[in-house]
């Protein structure tokens, strides 16, 4: 059973864009220099795992496999679920909102 709420991708859109965006694309290709990964392709994919970015040895050796849950959990609070990471976000603190981000990015990463 998965921990991650349903999610409602339109206002998770809205959440992206006034709070992601300035550091992630999601278009496949997109090789915009932000201070983020892009993240075409999210789901299933390794942590630490985009040619051409340069992580922190945290997200480099965390092994993690991005999905709803750890999603979920990563984007409560980002720095406790992968200790040094480079990324500098507080957080989402509200479950809705972390799941209507994940629901956003469902629809354009895949």
């Amino acid at each position: 059973m998965s921990k991650c709420p349903q999610g409602d991708a339109t206002k998770g859109e809205a959440l992206f864009k006034s709070r992601c965006a300035t550091c992630h694309t999601y278009e496949k290709g997109s090789t915009k220099g932000l201070q983020g990964p892009n993240l075409y392709g999210l789901f299933g994919r390794t942590a630490g795992s985009v040619p051409g970015y340069s992580y922190s040895p945290g997200n480099l050796k965390s092994g993690v496999v991005w999905g709803d849950d750890t999603l979920f959990e990563y984007l409560l609070n980002p720095k406790k679920y992968i200790p040094k990471t480079k990324m500098n976000f507080a957080g989402f603190k509200s479950e809705t909102d972390r799941a209507d981000v994940i629901a956003f990015l469902k629809k354009v990463t895949v």
